[in-house]
């Protein structure tokens, strides 16, 4: 045998054994080799054995298949969440090395294995969830599985690596499981809600869920796929190609007779095939209520498509023995209330009963169809009509399962749960991880930099390489010169792309899509306007003559070559402009070359048309949209992003960014204009800083959602009834709508051994502030009269280089009585903020407790003099700090990133700082709080020449980190109280 016929018969016998295990723990590999290689041929034999697997891995590249196979299978491993066959948590060392045990894998294959598939550190799915009976498992579900594994195998021949699968089998696994057991007796609603990311691939995340469903025995399933034409036929379309797949569409009709004859995927090969109908084949088949060109209709035809059929007319329908024998049934539709109508009439006139039919309903954005306003003139009010469908939907379903989804953490469904009788997620509630290879709001951020802003470059600052300021140079408000400049950009990273295709392997038409979005209003009228100016830009532009040349090149010299050369990530970038020049024409050609080089998107007709279908064709254009474009609809190959929120605007920052979601190939291309001083109503914002805020809410949401999932003694810490007082802690705004109730749940006590904790909703009365002043001055006063400096060594790691956070401060030491009595006096514009905290901090500062031997105080100080304060009757001055108050009473980040790892070592929250004057503070019991001094921009200018200012006119704001070893015994980290035991679990009640 040659050695390439002898490695693909390796292959092939590792593969089948693989394979065996894909339902069971790891076994033996040499017996497992051996046992397939016995019904393959005697060749295969002589190959069963683990040195010759090892030396043939010895011998492979990464990416070789005989790598890949030994990829998915230990990914699949490693993701598994609480197996029977280890104790170990998943995605850790010790899981893998009881993988290699099981497998009986000598040390050199484990040493050879662990470099060529380390172990995977992507995050899993955060679940908050109540107690639930497990019924999803592997074992029950043996045997059945007919559209997960086509879907996980559509996902893999797409380009999904092993991880990214996993995490998806993970994540789904979270939701299904926690969906009621479609065959059990007794009914059951199951409602929850998953969060993810703008742009981030929820879609593949309820697609699974649904195939994951449809297996396990649901028979109905309506997925509400956005309040447009468009949102919802995107929809359609994606579960058609990638669940549904080409038999089922068919159904035995021609190729030429689909709604996709035209469609390039189709035509291609691109839907998931499964060889002929799955139901001839030992499966099920899904057949379509609606589809891409057709939402739901009230015909006859409906009535008839929604009538079950039964094997056993005597058993009901979700029996096994009729339900696994039966096919599903889907329908994409819009949320609106005439189309929710229909399908509610026509659901009770069919004759299989109701309270059979187990029903899945996926609702996609579904912070959008929430809200329900109560005053029916607003412009908005219909959300009240389709609220009320979906309840009604609910009612007449008692099977159903309900699951909504959104990018925004702070979705309605999810903190305003007044509506907790008709969609509050009352079981559970998802977070998912960022995916691989995601652009989000950190990407264009420099969150948590340590990097002082003037050290900052196109390498270590995101801001610089992806921001660009919309500046406005006259009182009409003119940026003309700011919107030729994104537009100079886009045919740049046009001319970019196509020099990447023919110059960096990528190959033609690699990038089927290259788009710019102009997003200023939602007001057609001023889209029409926009259009003229933009239009008559475009041609007076003068791209193939002398004076467009030398923009361009000024432009790629100054930003594209510099921010390609950092960032580029191994693809190619032009050594100069000249080499870049000969593909400016195509690029302008490609954009241009129909002499409609823009287009606008303000209603469906523009998708109907096909003019932005980019399901259809290759579509290069700007784009200039508002509302259609702003929640939901996937722009695709979206590279510069012109954004201008004027007045009127209703969608929120965080859904309108379009600019958000996956960008291989291109990342360093991405460009963000944005206005830094925008008005609204009578206010002036910028919009940077606007979505910094959102940016840090989320992850401070996330990474709260994380820190309460951990389950103690197999019962959750947090309910979903419970999380919205618990958010609320933070945002006072977010409060039950209706006066007359609140919260049931309310958050008594907060425990953060060893982590920093940085109350922010301080007060805005002068007579409090005043208090605060008087009552941390002595504190300051007490403090060492020089300063000391701290630093924090972090390693490298896998995704960042090493880094050293430096701060210079004032010490000081107070004891646990003095610290308990300041911190009592605090004074709050939201009292109820810090009222976890306090009770926390009362209970290891307590005279009876041993928690506590002391609390070191730390006011940082400016590496460069200025910004000083004299506080209190002496010539002391201290560092000032300039901060805003984001939201009513709230601040945002008060503190600077480099100043909390430093305290957080001396508390014994992290490992060795390796900085002497650091590790010489450390002791045992020692809590530490860092206080600043903020001054308001509003009181700035107030500051003497002589370094005084108004004590009523200063913020002290403090941050603290309690001993890591004040914790309980038992690990619980929250304490609520109820306040209606009678109603424990309801999220909302009735206020006394």
């Amino acid at each position: 045998m040659t050695s390439s016929s002898t490695d693909a018969l390796l292959l092939q016998v590792l593969d089948a054994a693989l394979a065996d295990m894909r339902t069971s723990r790891p076994k033996n590999l040499e017996r497992a080799l051996g046992y397939q290689a016995e019904s393959i041929s005697p060749e295969a034999e002589d190959l069963a054995r683990q040195d010759v697997v090892r030396a043939a891995l010895e011998r492979c590249h990464p990416t070789d298949p005989l790598v890949e196979a030994w990829r998915r299978k230990l990914t699949d491993w490693d993701f598994l969440p609480d197996v029977a066959w280890s104790e170990s948590p998943e995605r850790t060392q010790q899981r893998r090395d009881d993988v290699y045990g099981l497998l009986a894998l000598s040390e050199e294959t484990r040493k050879l294995l662990d470099s060529l598939v380390p172990v995977s550190r992507v995050d899993a799915p955060v679940v908050i969830s109540d107690e639930f009976v497990p019924w999803y498992t592997p074992q029950s579900m043996q045997g059945r599985p007919w559209y997960w594994p086509a879907y996980r195998s559509y996902l893999e021949r797409k380009g999904w690596g092993p991880e990214a699968v996993a995490g998806l089998d993970v994540a789904t696994d979270a939701v299904v499981e926690r969906l009621a057991d479609p065959t059990h007796p007794a009914v059951y609603q199951s409602k929850g809600l998953v969060v993810g990311y703008v742009q981030s691939g929820k879609t593949a995340n309820f697609a699974g869920v649904i195939a994951k469903a449809v297996d396990a025995g649901y028979r109905l399933v309506i997925v509400l796929g956005g309040t447009l034409n468009m949102l919802r036929a995107q929809t359609q379309r994606r579960l058609d190609m990638e669940l549904v797949g080409r038999e089922n569409i068919l159904r035995g009709a021609s190729e030429y007779e689909s709604d996709y004859a035209n469609d390039p995927a189709w035509i291609q090969g691109g839907f998931t095939s499964f060889g002929d109908l799955p139901s001839t084949r030992g499966g099920f088949d899904i057949v379509r209520l609606t589809t891409r060109d057709d939402d739901y209709k009230s015909l006859l035809q409906g009535i008839t498509a929604l009538e079950f059929e039964k094997q056993e007319p005597a058993l009901p329908l979700h029996d096994p023995r009729n339900l696994h024998r039966s096919s599903a049934r889907l329908m994409v539709v819009k949320k609106h209330k005439t189309v929710l109508g229909k399908l509610v009439k026509d659901l009770k006139k069919i004759k299989t009963p109701l309270s059979e039919i187990p029903v899945l309903i996926i609702d996609d954005e579904s912070d959008e169809a929430s809200v329900n306003t109560s005053n029916l003139t607003k412009p908005d009010a219909e959300r009240s009509a389709i609220n009320l469908k979906i309840s009604e939907l609910l009612q007449l379903l008692p099977r159903a399962q309900y699951v909504g989804y959104t990018a925004t953490p702070y979705a309605n469904v999810f903190v305003d749960p007044s509506d907790a009788e008709d969609i509050f997620p009352k079981d559970f509630i998802v977070s998912l991880p960022r995916p691989e290879g995601y652009m989000g709001a950190r990407d264009f951020h420099d969150l948590d930099s340590a990097i002082p802003e003037g050290e900052r470059d196109f390498a270590n600052s995101n801001e610089l390489a992806h921001v660009r300021n919309i500046t406005v140079h006259d009182e009409s408000g003119d940026d003309d010169f700011c919107l030729q400049q994104a537009m100079d950009m886009f045919v740049l990273t046009a001319a970019m792309k196509l020099y990447r295709e023919d110059k960096g392997g990528l190959g033609a038409r690699y990038f089927q899509h290259h788009t710019m979005l102009i997003h200023e209003s939602v007001r057609t009228d001023v889209h029409r306007e926009l259009l003229g100016k933009a239009t008559e830009m475009w041609w007076n532009a003068g791209y193939m003559g002398e004076a467009g040349r030398r923009r361009l090149q000024k432009l790629f010299e100054e930003d594209v070559a510099p921010v390609s050369a950092v960032r580029a990530d191994g693809h190619a970038v032009p050594p100069s402009y000249e080499a870049l020049a000969p593909y400016v024409g195509p690029a302008v050609t490609r954009i241009g070359g129909d002499d409609h080089p823009i287009i606008v998107v303000n209603g469906d007709r523009d998708i109907e048309t096909g003019e932005a279908n980019f399901d259809e064709r290759s579509i290069w254009k700007i784009l200039i949209g508002g509302q259609k474009l702003a929640r939901g609809f996937t722009v695709e190959g979206l590279t510069v992003s012109y954004f201008r929120r004027r007045a009127g605007n209703a969608s929120t920052l965080m859904q309108m960014g379009r600019w958000f979601g996956f960008r291989k190939g291109y990342r360093d291309l991405v460009r963000l204009f944005l206005g830094r001083a925008e008005t609204v109503g009578t206010k002036e914002i910028d919009l940077y800083a606007g979505f910094e805020a959102i940016c840090l809410d989320e992850e401070n949401f996330r990474k709260e959602l994380q820190q309460y999932a951990k389950m103690i003694d197999g019962k959750p810490q947090v309910t979903p009834d419970q999380v919205p007082p618990l958010v609320s802690q933070h945002l006072p705004w977010l409060k039950p709508t209706s006066p007359n109730k609140m919260y049931n749940a309310r958050l008594a006590e907060l425990r953060s051994p060893g982590q920093w904790q940085e109350p922010t909703a301080y007060p805005t009365r002068s007579a409090d502030l005043r208090h605060n002043t008087h009552l941390w001055t002595p504190v300051l006063e007490s403090l060492s009269p020089t300063a000391t400096s701290f630093a924090y060594h972090f390693p490298p790691e896998h995704d960042r280089d090493a880094v050293t956070h430096r701060f210079e401060a004032f010490v000081g030491t107070l004891t646990p009585a003095e610290f308990l009595a300041l911190v009592a006096q605090v004074r709050w514009g939201a009292p109820s903020q810090f009222a976890p905290h306090l009770a926390y901090l009362s209970e290891i500062n307590e005279a009876a407790s041993s928690d506590v031997v002391d609390w070191l105080v730390l006011a940082p100080q400016h590496a460069k003099r200025g910004q000083r304060l004299i506080i209190g009757t002496g010539n002391r001055s201290y560092a000032w700090f300039g901060r805003e108050r984001r939201r009513g009473p709230l601040f945002g980040a008060l503190s600077e990133p480099k100043h909390r790892a430093a305290p957080q070592r001396i508390a014994g929250g992290l490992a060795d700082s390796g900085d002497g004057n650091t590790e010489a503070l450390v002791a045992p019991r020692r809590g530490v709080v860092v206080v600043y001094p903020v001054v308001e921009p509003k009181h700035r200018a107030d500051i003497g020449e002589d370094g005084r200012l108004a004590p009523e006119k200063i913020t002290m704001a403090f941050s603290f980190v309690a001993p890591a070893s004040a914790r309980r015994a038992d690990g619980r980290v929250l304490r609520f109280t109820t306040i209606d035991s009678g109603k424990e679990g309801q999220a909302i009640i009735d206020a006394p």
